[in-house]
């Protein structure tokens, strides 16, 4: 799913969404452009000959890569986001949303930021073929992980990616050379060739943080904003209630995530002078494309908060575009829908803890920290 950058995201209250910046090309103190106009971003994000997604210190498998080799290790990465493969691992899906749901007091209360970080741990590790005892450290990790993200501390954030590396070669190496081991997910990446030369430990890694590490923080923001959403539109809630088709539920949950984008923004870096909203970016500056703010764009959104899923679904960039466009949709989009189905399903009505109050994530990350419901 979309992973974040350090750049900050213009928003107006605790409780409400971005309104896009005035200046829709700027640049702060460290030398950074941002990005905040639909035309702007969308270009950048098509144009990846000028704008290198080359832009972490850390290896990044496939996103970080450009030209033919991320053309060749973005093929390799989609052929585990097949329809078939989704279709495998949808049954899974529902048995683990179900098992959650029903633990769940009904009617009661609900932290639905917890309840969706516990459940994208689980989703993982069913789809990646890991250990159930995870759960608790991939929870720890990712409370640890949006902490060191809010501080900005480079030390902290290495320290935090180098344990979540540590989890991932622990289960290669349970996977290496043991027979009896089933082949899942994980072991299947580790057989795989890319360029005609088998995947080193490194790149394993980086495809594997980049799954999981993204996804487990991803799903709880999103199903945060999603659930907050349906809670203060009964109408919306009442929609996905009567049957709708699998097409429709998700249109309508990634029209909620346009409207108040948890995915803040990408960095790039330009491989040539260029000029963006007046201004000179030259060749080596470093670039933020900000998603909240161009998926609220008055120029394409008359009405940023107008909900109509069908109009705004052609300019909608809640997962990127381009060649760099979220490899890991399709399983976000089965994930969420398999949630929140079964949400509604064990339910009359999700609403909103009059007792409790939300809380927003502090930038760079978006969405909500804590989202508190009442279930009938």
């Amino acid at each position: 799913m979309g992973t974040m950058s350090d750049e900050p995201a213009p928003h107006e209250s605790p409780d409400a969404p971005p309104r896009i910046s005035p200046s829709p090309v700027r640049r702060d103190e460290r030398g950074t452009w941002t990005l905040t106009s639909h035309a702007d971003v969308q270009g950048a994000a098509l144009d990846d000959r000028t704008f290198s997604n080359a832009a972490s210190r850390f290896l990044q498998v496939p996103n970080g890569l450009d030209g033919p080799t991320h053309t060749a290790y973005r093929a390799l990465v989609e052929e585990f986001f097949t329809a078939h493969r989704m279709d495998a691992v949808e049954p899974e899906l529902r048995r683990v949303s179900a098992e959650l749901v029903e633990a769940l007091d009904v009617p009661g209360s609900l932290d639905a930021v917890e309840a969706g970080a516990r459940y994208a741990g689980r989703a993982q590790s069913v789809w990646l073929g890991w250990r159930a005892d995870l759960e608790e450290d991939l929870l720890a990790w990712m409370r640890d992980n949006h902490a060191a993200t809010r501080s900005g501390d480079r030390a902290r954030t290495a320290e935090v990616a180098e344990r979540f590396d540590a989890i991932i070669r622990s289960l290669l190496a349970e996977r290496r050379g043991v027979a009896g081991v089933p082949v899942d997910i994980t072991a299947e990446l580790m057989n795989t060739t890319v360029l005609g030369k088998p995947l080193r430990e490194e790149e394993i890694v980086s495809i594997l943080r980049n799954w999981t590490g993204g996804d487990l923080g991803s799903m709880a923001l999103c199903a945060g904003v999603v659930c907050a959403y349906l809670a203060d539109h009964p109408e919306v809630q009442t929609r996905l209630r009567n049957g709708v088709s699998d097409r429709e539920f998700d249109a309508v949950v990634d029209e909620i995530l346009r409207i108040d984008d948890p995915f803040v923004a990408n960095r790039r870096v330009a491989t040539a002078d260029v000029c963006l909203g007046g201004q000179q970016i030259a060749a080596g500056d470093r670039l933020s494309l900000h998603w909240r703010a161009a998926n609220r764009d008055p120029k394409i959104f008359d009405d940023p908060d107008a909900f109509d899923p069908d109009a705004h679904a052609p300019y909608n960039l809640v997962y990127g575009i381009g060649k760099h466009v979220c490899p890991g949709r399709p399983l976000a989009t089965l994930e969420l829908r398999v949630f929140v189905r079964a949400l509604l399903a064990a339910t009359s009505a999700i609403e909103s803890d009059p007792e409790r109050s939300r809380e927003r994530e502090q930038p760079p990350v978006g969405g909500y920290a804590v989202v508190p419901l009442r279930l009938r």
